[in-house]
């Protein structure tokens, strides 16, 4: 993934500086760099199938070949754990049609003293195999073709093992005479035996979930009924039908790798490449030169900012007593101050474009004292508060804005 990030971090870089004659960089899927696993619980199926098998024994092949075909069914659950491979198991049902030697499986028809085959000395037989089985797959179509999501057809070529109890006759014990089939030695009633197994799965994709199984097969089965204490490998093709039901996601997704837009060079599209690099040269000189000079010059003193007041107590023209808003103004500056242990300056102001200096020196002395009174009166300790007037207007905004020269400001002490 470390080849990818870099391509990606190029591509990026790349058209950041060229942007003006090229595309985007795009993202595609790209199925060279293989494929990512999916979840466990993706890409399950389960299948029911049927059909019809043929025994192929050396004594079965002396039966017609139209009345040795039986019934094959099987139910399996599968998953694929690539495109490649998966594997599924299941139960499966055989009914195995054939011949035996009507005076019981133990007899031999074989006449090695005269060299003869007592045929006319063969009966039918029927007998059901039982049991369960396990295979490996492997999608030949997505290994020669790649892997393509949506594919009507895969070829998925296969191998297991099986094991099945044949439910007919015990086959050890003493040998028997006669058409019931029954051995002196008694025992369990039927028989295990084990069968290898191939095949090729030809499946057709009918929706992304549903798909048609048709089940060429070829097996090898251990059979016992040729004769007790003789197990035998035989031949048993068979072809099934089915359906398979895909549940959950049953795709696959490839890595996803940026891809970088194609660009045609010309002596034009050189030259302006040229341009804009010896643009970006000089750029990069300013640049440098700016912070150099940067580096030299000697740091300005931050001048330290005016505290703001605690409060601004406004007064009417000509007024020095503390009416309505400003008896709360005062009463919520006092419990800020009884709960700190600062000291803190009342200065008292008039405006200088009404009245004369006479007037306007008692107001400031006037409001100043009314301020400071009744902060004492509401708990703050006088010796804290040093009142005192200012002859200048406290903004100098003008006569237009005359009204906001005529207030106490409280200040803490530095």
């Amino acid at each position: 993934m470390k080849k990818i990030t870099l391509l990606a971090f190029a591509c990026a870089m790349f058209m950041g500086n060229f942007s003006a004659k090229a595309q985007e960089v795009t993202y595609v899927e790209d199925a060279a760099q293989g494929y990512l696993f999916n979840k466990m619980q993706d890409n399950w199926w389960i299948e029911v199938d049927g059909g019809a098998g043929v025994l192929m024994s050396t004594w079965d092949a002396k039966q017609d070949f139209g009345k040795r075909i039986g019934l094959k069914g099987q139910v399996a659950v599968g998953k694929w754990f690539s495109p490649l491979l998966g594997i599924r198991v299941g139960g499966e049902f055989n009914q195995m049609l054939g011949v035996t030697h009507k005076y019981g499986i133990g007899y031999r028809p074989w006449n090695h003293t005269i060299g003869t085959y007592e045929g006319n000395a063969l009966k039918p037989s029927k007998f059901n195999n039982i049991g369960g089985f396990a295979d490996v797959l492997f999608n030949a179509t997505n290994w020669i073709c790649g892997y393509k999501p949506g594919r009507f057809y895969n070829a998925i070529v296969y191998g297991g093992m099986g094991v099945h109890w044949v439910y007919e006759h015990e086959v050890t014990g003493a040998e028997s005479r006669g058409d019931d089939w029954k051995y002196a030695g008694g025992g369990d009633p039927h028989s295990r035996n084990f069968s290898a197994r191939a095949g090729l799965l030809n499946q057709f994709n009918v929706t992304k979930n549903i798909a048609i199984n048709l089940d060429l097969r070829f097996e090898m089965l251990q059979e016992v009924t040729d004769g007790p204490g003789h197990k035998t490998w035989n031949e048993y093709p068979s072809a099934l039908i089915g359906v398979a039901y895909k549940f959950n996601k049953t795709e696959w997704n490839a890595p996803v790798v940026p891809v970088c837009p194609e660009i045609k060079y010309t002596d034009a599209y050189v030259d302006d490449l040229r341009a804009k690099l010896e643009a970006a040269n000089q750029n990069i000189a300013n640049l440098k030169k700016q912070l150099e000079d940067c580096r030299k010059q000697k740091a300005t003193p931050v001048e330290e900012k005016e505290e703001a007041p605690l409060a601004t107590i406004y007064f009417p023209i000509n007024v020095s007593k503390l009416v309505g808003v400003q008896n709360k103004i005062v009463g919520a500056v006092s419990e800020v101050m009884k709960s700190e242990d600062s000291n803190y300056v009342l200065t008292g102001w008039a405006d200088n474009y009404t009245g004369n200096d006479k007037i306007n020196t008692r107001l400031r002395k006037e409001r100043v004292a009314t301020v400071k009174k009744s902060l004492v009166a509401k708990g703050v300790e006088a010796n804290r508060l040093d009142a005192q007037i200012n002859d200048g207007n406290l903004t100098n905004y003008g006569a237009k804005c005359a009204s906001l020269d005529r207030a106490v400001t409280i200040y803490r002490a530095k």
